[in-house]
């Protein structure tokens, strides 16, 4: 199939404006331009806070994912990250391996062969994760089309968290909870994230969630304590 590149022309005095008022160089102020990002936005655009992040739970599902998660990291569930052997899921698997392993989780992850397996879950690698004692599945940068797969997997007594960004299509894989930004019922603001970016904004929302649990816990410990110390000078 034959394609056709489309370039944008290059904005040359508008980029040299902004290359000029924001001191960076006009590589970057022409991808500003051609993503015609207005003045009051680009400082959040080369500067971002924590605060300028849209929130996680916006996408679909991310509260069940989050919850599931959390639960295996509390009772230290054997966990498997399914990725796909491109940079993207390759990527994916990294970043979220390091994260849950820095909350206490070991995680293992499975990368299908290239060759062998090609792209996306197949039935043989999830039959050979239910027989290592797996009972817990996340993909990253895949599984959107898994319909078939997941349903092998569920009936292997495998639960999947889905997370990806590729399109969806009629028909939503039956997995725990499905986190994409292209479902139809999705309410983040940006649909174009990467799979690393989708695992990014789960990472978010588990250190939120994480924090307010810890929090929470924290708060009971104190009432506790006070009570007890109430309770021991009564009787002292």
């Amino acid at each position: 199939m034959n394609k056709k590149w489309q370039i944008y022309e290059v904005d040359t005095e508008e980029t040299s404006r902004i290359a000029e008022k924001y001191k960076i160089n006009k590589l970057l102020a022409s991808i500003i331009v051609n993503r015609k990002i207005k003045d009051e936005e680009i400082e959040i655009f080369l500067h971002p806070t924590r605060q300028n992040f849209h929130d996680s739970f916006l996408m679909p599902d991310m509260n069940i994912a989050v919850e599931r998660i959390i639960k295996a990291i509390e009772n230290g569930e054997k966990t498997i990250i399914y990725g796909d052997y491109d940079v993207d899921g390759i990527t994916s698997i990294t970043v979220l391996k390091s994260f849950l392993e820095d909350r206490g989780l070991h995680v293992d992850s499975y990368i299908p062969n290239r060759l062998e397996e090609g792209y996306g879950l197949n039935k043989p690698a999830i039959e050979k994760i239910a027989q290592e004692n797996y009972t817990l599945m996340i993909t990253v940068d895949t599984g959107i089309s898994g319909i078939e797969e997941i349903e092998y997997a569920n009936s292997l007594g495998i639960e999947t968290i889905v997370t990806d960004h590729h399109e969806v299509g009629d028909e939503l894989p039956k997995a725990l909870a499905v986190v994409d930004a292209k479902r139809k019922d999705n309410q983040y603001p940006c649909r174009d994230l990467a799979g690393v970016g989708v695992v990014f904004k789960l990472i978010q929302a588990l250190r939120k969630k994480i924090r307010i649990r810890r929090k929470r816990i924290l708060k009971i410990l104190r009432h506790c304590v006070c009570w007890n110390n109430i309770r021991y000078s009564s009787i002292s």
